[in-house]
């Protein structure tokens, strides 16, 4: 059974987030995260999924303006992978912005991310662009 918890920054729950994140988003690309930029999460929400005690996924969500947020560093685990973990924690932060007030969601999505989000009710906003050296697009959705 897929459960989604909320951890505190720095917590060491946190850790093992980073750690995914570090594993999936970061290591591919040989890029490691800096101090400043895991300082810089502190006024964000970290979830994770978990199955048995297992972390499968995680994600951040960083409140932006009123109403809006941005999801940032989606990582799911090599071996959860095509599993449903993509669609489980992001129908989670969803429902968990909506209860926090928010009615928007942004993200910067990997070109080879594109149509998942697509499918979740995403749309492209301006023109493809690249970040950490990756194709991305700007993609939003509302919250209904």
């Amino acid at each position: 059974m897929k459960k989604f918890l909320v951890h505190a920054h720095e917590s060491v729950e946190y850790w093992e987030l980073v750690a995914l994140r570090d594993e999936i988003l970061r290591k591919p690309l040989g890029l490691v995260f800096t101090v400043e930029q895991l300082s810089a999460e502190a006024d964000s929400w970290h979830i994770g999924g978990y199955e048995n005690g297992l972390l499968k996924c995680c994600l951040i969500l960083k409140p932006l303006a009123a109403g809006e947020l941005k999801m940032r560093q989606v990582a799911v685990a090599e071996a959860a992978q095509q599993q449903g973990w993509g669609r489980a924690i992001n129908a989670f932060s969803e429902q968990f912005a909506k209860e926090h007030g928010f009615t928007f969601i942004s993200c910067h999505a990997r070109e080879s991310a594109r149509i998942f989000y697509e499918k979740l009710g995403y749309a492209i906003v301006g023109d493809r662009f690249e970040e950490v050296g990756l194709p991305h697009f700007r993609m939003e959705k509302q919250l209904a």
